[in-house]
């Protein structure tokens, strides 16, 4: 199955540095976008490190004798395992950083999505955008209680509170998503850089009125558009229709 890819990635209007991580390898079907968190660079230390850990995880040869939902598992224990001791055992300064983590891993005809924190996974298929991934944050677990409305939520301050992270903690598990793939279909990795500036009704419109291959920028630059509060990496994976 063709596969094509693309990344922008952008620091935004008000950060000093860009925390966000992201990979693309077609080679071994995993795509990746990590959002880091944490003073003293920690958020830019966290977030390579999860994506350093994804990479080698995923390309050994071994894992393609693992279960695809085993592999990202480990990728997740291995790469908080790994953020943690970090902190805990080289850099005192690092302590408390850690990572959001969204990844696409393929493996034939299937996708299989996993995710820590609140970076998303989303599926377009024209028209119609769907949020795939559950945010793990503050803002999320209230709306699901019924506390909050999805509209009181957006005028809330503290959205990027998230409730599970990479790192911060040792140990974490991940959601799994898997699903078989159809040509036309595309899916979009991003920090929350865009999905907290820009409403997912214009991430659509966005979608529907450009190629493939220029959704990533656009989406970037309607988020610097709507303030560019923070960094911001879009990660786009097209499954082109076959003729």
């Amino acid at each position: 199955m063709k596969i094509q890819a693309w990344s922008v990635t952008d620091k935004g209007l008000r950060r000093d540095s860009n925390q966000d991580s992201s990979s693309i390898n077609s080679e071994v079907g995993l795509f990746v976008v990590a959002d880091g968190m944490g003073g003293h660079s920690g958020g830019e230390v966290a977030s390579a490190l999860a994506v350093q850990v994804s990479e080698e995880i995923v390309s050994d040869p071994e894992a393609l004798e693992r279960a695809p939902q085993e592999v990202l598992h480990k990728v997740y224990e291995e790469a908080s395992r790994r953020i943690y001791d970090k902190a805990a055992n080289e850099n005192p300064e690092l302590a408390g950083m850690g990572t959001t983590m969204v990844m696409c891993y393929i493996r034939k005809k299937h996708i299989y999505i996993a995710n820590v924190g609140d970076s998303r996974c989303y599926l377009f298929k024209k028209p119609d955008l769907w949020q795939l991934t559950e945010d793990h944050s503050l803002i999320n677990e209230q709306i699901r209680a019924g506390v909050l409305t999805e509209d009181t939520a957006k005028n809330l301050v503290g959205r990027n509170v998230i409730t599970r992270s990479v790192g911060y903690e040792r140990d974490v598990s991940p959601d799994v998503i898997e699903r078989e793939i159809f040509p036309g279909e595309m899916y979009i990795l991003c920090s929350d850089g865009l999905s907290g500036l820009v409403p997912d009704d214009k991430i659509a419109y966005l979608l529907n009125h450009n190629p493939p291959e220029k959704v990533a920028q656009v989406c970037v630059q309607q988020a610097l558009a709507n303030g560019g509060d923070d960094n911001v990496t879009v990660v786009v994976i097209y499954f082109p229709a076959t003729n």
